[in-house]
């Protein structure tokens, strides 16, 4: 299996074996081939950045699949987390550095708070943020990695023995048991969950 380390990354799966993973592209193009070789098995393609499945149209020749994914820009399953910002006219003055404006509501202290640090209400903030951000980095990358492995294992294990118990475990941050609910599931599959959850498998001496 071949080992990525940027979030554009895809998977696809033939049945229970890993078939490929690189860019859309290229796997989109090896999952052509290998339906036009055997049409009768379950092909998936998977974004390693949330892990869910996508639908891609293979149909006609390379070149028309290639121009379908240029054309379309994002894959299916990316969801916008947020409406866009309206737009706004800039107005002369200070560059604005790509901060956004939005209505924040505190209690009266709060303000009163910010208003006493240096730089005022609108530096406090964004140097708490800064802060807070950076001291919940770990967790919130683990929490996504468990959503991406939770993601692929439910549309690829969940009628494997240990299914259940594994995803507690994922969840419970119990790496051991972890693997070794997984541990009589088809290697691919295996892998590759430990792959989004963890960043690799570990090597059992």
């Amino acid at each position: 299996m071949s080992s990525h380390s940027t979030p554009n990354s895809y998977t696809s799966f033939v049945d229970h074996k890993n078939l490929m993973s690189g860019s859309l592209e290229q796997v989109a193009l090896a999952v052509k081939k290998a339906a036009e070789n055997d049409n009768s098995k379950a092909i998936l393609i998977f974004n390693n950045s949330t892990g869910r499945a996508i639908d891609i149209d293979t149909c006609g020749a390379e070149s028309d699949v290639l121009d379908r994914l240029a054309n379309r820009g994002v894959d299916t399953c990316r969801e916008r987390s947020e409406p866009d910002e309206p737009r706004r006219t800039r107005s002369r003055g200070r560059p604005k550095l790509g901060v956004v404006s939005r209505e924040v509501t505190l209690l009266p202290r709060h303000w009163a708070w910010l208003a006493d640090q240096p730089g005022g209400a609108s530096v406090a903030l964004r140097k708490l943020v800064e802060k807070a951000s950076k001291a919940s980095l770990e967790k919130d990358n683990s929490r996504k990695a468990n959503e991406r492995a939770y993601n692929f294992m439910s549309a690829m294990a969940g009628d494997l023995a240990g299914f259940e118990e594994a995803i507690r475990a994922l969840f419970a941050g119990d790496r051991e048991k972890f693997e070794s609910q997984i541990e009589d599931w088809p290697e691919d599959i295996r892998q590759h969950a430990c792959w989004l959850a963890f960043g690799r498998l570990k090597i059992r001496s």
